[in-house]
């Protein structure tokens, strides 16, 4: 059963393009790891830029932090499927296209997706050989301590960024949803340890530090399969 053209994704030679899904709640720490991975390895991974209805924040370049969007551009998007996934926070609208996960493809990186649990669930749908990574913070009390040290929240935002982070840590918890989880208590420790789990998993096939195998449909093909056909099934 055909769902959604595959428009513009291809492979990269050979091989699948490979992605590497990082999700966490806002203040676990996720963004950090992966800067951290980037600047270790420049040459093996690359960052889909995702797309948002949101204003820049002080210091955020458009097409380097986030493509800064509107929302009926976003919706035509999604109408044309133009995306792999798109989910929604305090308003705004957020999405991973298909042409930003390509670009960085096209030049033999993995490609890393920094993402909602609703995207999540939307990405697993798709036919894409994908390795799914869950950044939870030690505690709520914790996370709460964090986002207040960031100084952008106020009573209001804050609130809601705990309550969305429950269900995004009770999702995370939930068998069957990532193949890991790492607790970013200490970041240096949480990096090693994020860092180990991708090489041994991305380049090597070695799944034997996964925490539980996600389920995924079980229509599901191989991504090179899907491409040769021209579609997502």
């Amino acid at each position: 059963m055909v769902i959604g053209f595959l428009k513009g994704l291809t492979v990269m030679g050979r091989n699948k393009c490979k992605l590497l899904v990082v999700c966490g709640p806002s203040g676990s720490g996720k963004s950090t790891l992966i800067q951290r991975l980037f600047k270790e390895y420049p040459d093996k991974f690359g960052f889909s830029v995702s797309h948002t209805t949101r204003k820049p924040r002080p210091g955020e370049i458009d097409g380097l932090h986030y493509y800064f969007t509107t929302k009926e551009q976003i919706e035509e998007g999604i109408r044309h499927g133009k995306f792999l996934e798109t989910a929604s926070f305090s308003g705004n609208t957020y999405g991973t296209s298909i042409d930003s996960v390509q670009k960085v493809c096209d030049e033999g990186k993995v490609c890393i997706l920094d993402i909602e649990t609703e995207g999540v669930k939307q990405v697993k749908q798709k036919d894409l050989d994908v390795i799914l990574v869950f950044i939870k913070p030690p505690s709520l009390e914790v996370l709460e301590e964090r986002l207040k040290a960031r100084g952008t929240e106020t009573e209001e935002s804050l609130k809601r960024r705990l309550n969305v982070a429950k269900g995004e840590i009770e999702y995370g918890e939930s068998e069957g949803n990532f193949h890991t989880i790492i607790i970013n208590n200490e970041l240096e420790e949480a990096y090693n340890t994020f860092k180990s789990f991708i090489m041994k998993a991305v380049f090597k096939g070695d799944m034997t530090e996964c925490w539980k195998t996600p389920d995924f449909p079980k229509h599901k093909k191989s991504l090179f399969t899907a491409i040769k056909q021209g579609y997502l099934i």
